[in-house]
């Protein structure tokens, strides 16, 4: 079935997510809603939000707007009988998650939400060895994501708590985090401290996030950052039969780095560091928004459950993100 799509908000994400729907080939946007912009945008109407959740002739709406917009949209999308996939994060608590959970079991659509850092090749085949248990249970994971920020950041809405929901944790770490919850399962305990030292601002730019579970012991560290000065990405998971290590993230500009993962068994004789064993696979393509598009009309097509960043996905990761956000000081 080719989809009728409406985009509500084509900054660079609506973009991105209108050229994966170009180029899956299940759908066809025929309609934009972005503020301030032309009548036409590559000949396609720009409409209202409002128009485009009432259009009568459009089936899925795709929502790539500021985070504080990201709650009502769904919801309104959602009552009006849209399948709608949405952008991270999905709201600003877990409260808000339940309310879009009433309003997803009413219509009876599909929902899911753009954790996009699942659908990278190398996440999925990260996934794919811990789920066959080859290298035993997860007992440890580490993550660490950052980036510098522009002199003007004060002037953008990510600034602002109001418009963002918070700075860089809800930012960058939502993702780190809903990766160790997507590969290793839940958390119940949660220790955090968040500070704003150099930027000030009503938002973190930094968060220290570790989490537990009781039940096993398994542990998870966090450090998002905005004062780093450059960009980082890194994953660490170490099992109880080797280890998984995945260095950068393929992006459009490549300022991660090139995307890498070490993969290892453990040693049985000494030393232990050594590299010989250890397979390392680089990543050149970044396939992930056309699977993600992919997951989300297939779901659509066959009438199946969202699998992968589903509305229960979002609703225990934001309520990681709320006991994190209980916990700040400054």
């Amino acid at each position: 079935m080719n989809y009728k799509i409406g985009i509500i908000g084509y900054g660079v994400m609506g973009k991105i997510r209108h050229q994966a729907i170009d180029e899956i080939k299940k759908g066809v946007v025929v309609a934009v809603s972005e503020p301030n912009g032309e009548t036409e945008i590559k000949g396609i109407p720009n409409i209202s939000h409002e128009e485009i959740i009432n259009h009568a002739d459009i089936d899925a709406i795709i929502v790539c707007t500021p985070n504080f917009l990201n709650k009502d949209l769904t919801i309104r999308a959602l009552n009006a009988g849209k399948h709608v996939f949405c952008e991270k994060p999905p709201a600003f608590t877990g409260a808000d998650i339940l309310e879009i959970q009433k309003a997803e079991a009413a219509s009876g659509k599909k929902l899911m939400y753009g954790f996009n850092h699942r659908h990278h090749d190398s996440v999925m085949h990260i996934k794919k060895l811990i789920d066959s248990g080859e290298y035993g249970k997860v007992l440890w994971l580490r993550g660490r994501y950052g980036k510098s920020v522009t002199s003007d950041y004060f002037n953008q809405w990510r600034a602002k708590k109001e418009l963002a929901g918070g700075g860089i944790l809800m930012d960058q770490g939502i993702h780190m985090l809903d990766l160790f919850l997507y590969l290793s399962g839940d958390f119940d305990v949660v220790k955090a401290e968040v500070s704003n030292l150099y930027w000030h601002m009503d938002v973190e730019d930094n968060a220290f996030v570790i989490l537990k579970e009781s039940a096993t012991g398994k542990v998870a560290s966090l450090h998002s950052t905005m004062s780093q000065w450059r960009h980082l990405f890194s994953l660490e998971i170490f099992l109880e039969k080797g280890y998984m290590v995945l260095n950068g993230l393929i992006t459009s500009s490549m300022s991660y780095g090139e995307e890498t993962l070490s993969i290892a068994k453990n040693r049985s004789t000494a030393p232990a560091a050594t590299w010989k064993d250890e397979i390392v696979t680089k990543y050149v393509d970044n396939n992930s928004w056309r699977y993600e598009m992919d997951h989300f009309f297939d779901s659509i097509t066959a009438d199946k459950p969202i699998a992968i960043g589903n509305s229960e996905d979002a609703y225990k990761l934001m309520r990681i993100i709320d006991k994190v956000y209980e916990q700040k000081e400054f």
